[in-house]
């Protein structure tokens, strides 16, 4: 492989957050029934004519300014021709020679630490289209069922420049692109639900060649670690079969994310084919100076600058607010958490922490968690007051997470409350150097371990429940008498 690199272009897909299709009035909301969210147009029926949502195209036009594309004042839409049981009309409404937006870059951070960089990726275009519907194969029966409910869903599709050079950065420029797309609410990014997906334009070439090698398209990846592994693979796979004198055919393929493998499903199909031209049934989408420059004052706070702002007003570390700014919606639990606690650091040490760990094991987001920001913020100010250790927190934390309930009641029912009687903690350290002559002698000679000891003894006297800094205080005061 170190022969060899690798040529990445990414195509991706956001359905954008309307309330309404892109030609019709049917909904876009996900989940129904197969084949109730559809209505004539948006299943072609003969006879119909289509009408533009205008949010579609504000919502691409945000998309662009955020990705630093210059937005074109005059497009329009194209027909684009092909046969397939999912598309009822035949051909997709989409944009091919006068896309929306064009020319844009987005900057990627790759790696951590000593090994961290960042590099511009070129994006080619920005262009609005319709969904597809879906086809449902049921392996039972070998049947194929086609839902209608996807069709006409509007979409945007964010063409890269092929600059991309590995997984990592491939997957960075993903998460960076997820991110702005989720502050600026034009797609909810629901990946694992198909709103968020991605195709991956893949060749090899030796390293010192100009020219680039033949490429693949691998269709509809819906999850990083599905475009990590895919590249991974379609990678290797294109270095091996040139190894072995083979070639590299241009084609379409799948990658099966649970078996780790890619196959190819058809040849593919180059801009000729799908025999382009201009859909008569719309107008022309024409923009004006006023128009584009009140969508720009409108944007949100964006994720690199949200970011700066956290380093300079939280005093926070660069990767802390790397972390907390990447979702928007991990970003205002952040901050509604922290306008109640006023603790910053803490308040990041506990997303980034515990919460982050929670929720990775059960795969779930932030907006599915039942800590709320107000609980979160009560636990901190029960440590901050001394009502609870840090070893106690992180249990009550996790019954929180469980259960929903606030700390407080949590503290109640369990009697968790932290035991700061100096006279109480006395006693139990006396008694606790009284019954360990050996740890006390070897405090004594020196050795730090046994103090550690002492200190593990009273607190497993205590359930963890003794104030530690007293616990320590206390010790030292009668191992040094």
């Amino acid at each position: 492989m170190k022969d060899y690199e690798v040529i990445i272009g990414l195509e991706v897909h956001a359905e954008l957050s309307t309330n309404t299709k892109i030609y019709c009035n049917c909904t876009t909301e996900f989940g129904a029934d197969p084949n109730t969210h559809c209505c004539p147009i948006c299943t072609g029926m003969p006879g119909t004519l289509p009408v533009l949502n205008e949010k579609v195209v504000e919502y691409a036009v945000k998309a662009g300014l955020a990705t630093n594309c210059e937005i074109s004042r005059f497009s329009k839409q194209d027909r684009k021709n092909y046969f397939y049981p999912d598309l009822p009309k035949a051909y997709q409404t989409s944009q091919y020679d006068l896309p929306l937006c064009e020319h844009g870059n987005l900057e990627i951070t790759v790696g951590e630490n000593e090994d961290k960089y960042k590099k511009n990726i070129g994006i080619t275009r920005i262009h609005i289209e319709e969904d597809a519907g879906k086809l449902i194969h049921d392996a039972y029966t070998g049947d194929t069922l086609v839902d209608m409910n996807r069709c006409a869903v509007p979409l945007i599709e964010i063409v890269s420049e092929p600059d991309i050079r590995s997984a990592d950065e491939a997957v960075a420029y993903m998460q960076t692109l997820k991110s702005i797309l989720e502050y600026l609410e034009v797609c909810d990014c629901k990946m694992q639900e198909g709103s968020l997906r991605c195709d991956v334009n893949l060749s090899v070439r030796k390293i010192g060649e100009k020219e680039f090698g033949t490429r693949t398209e691998t269709k509809n990846l819906n999850s990083f670690k599905a475009i990590h592994n895919c590249i991974t693979f379609e990678t290797n796979r294109q270095i091996e079969e040139l190894e072995n004198g083979g070639e590299i055919y241009q084609e379409t393929r799948r990658f099966d994310d649970v078996k780790g493998i890619g196959y190819a499903m058809r040849a593919k199909e180059d801009a000729h084919d799908y025999r382009y031209f201009p859909e008569p049934d719309l107008a022309p989408i024409v923009l004006s100076d006023e128009y584009i420059n009140d969508i720009k004052a409108s944007l949100p706070e964006m994720p690199h600058i949200k970011k700066e702002r956290y380093i300079r007003e939280y005093a926070l570390p660069e990767y802390d607010a790397t972390q907390l700014t990447t979702s928007k919606y991990v970003a205002k639990f952040f901050e509604d958490t922290n306008a109640i606690c006023n603790n910053p650091k803490a308040v990041s040490n506990w997303i980034m922490g515990d919460l982050f760990r929670m929720m990775n094991e059960r795969e779930i987001e932030i907006s599915e968690c039942k800590i709320s920001s107000e609980s979160l913020a009560k636990l901190i100010e029960l440590i901050d007051k001394g009502v609870v250790s840090s070893k106690i927190a992180k249990q009550v934390f996790e019954e929180m997470f469980e259960s929903g309930k606030n700390p407080e009641q949590i503290v109640k029912e369990k009697g968790l409350v932290q035991i700061s009687d100096e006279n109480a903690i006395k006693e139990m350290v006396e008694r606790v150097v009284l019954n360990n002559p050996q740890s006390v002698a070897d405090f004594k000679a020196g050795k730090d371990r046994a103090l550690g000891f002492l200190v593990g003894q009273i607190m497993k006297e205590t359930k963890g429940k003794a104030n530690p800094q007293i616990v320590n205080k206390l010790l030292i005061e009668i191992l040094n008498k």
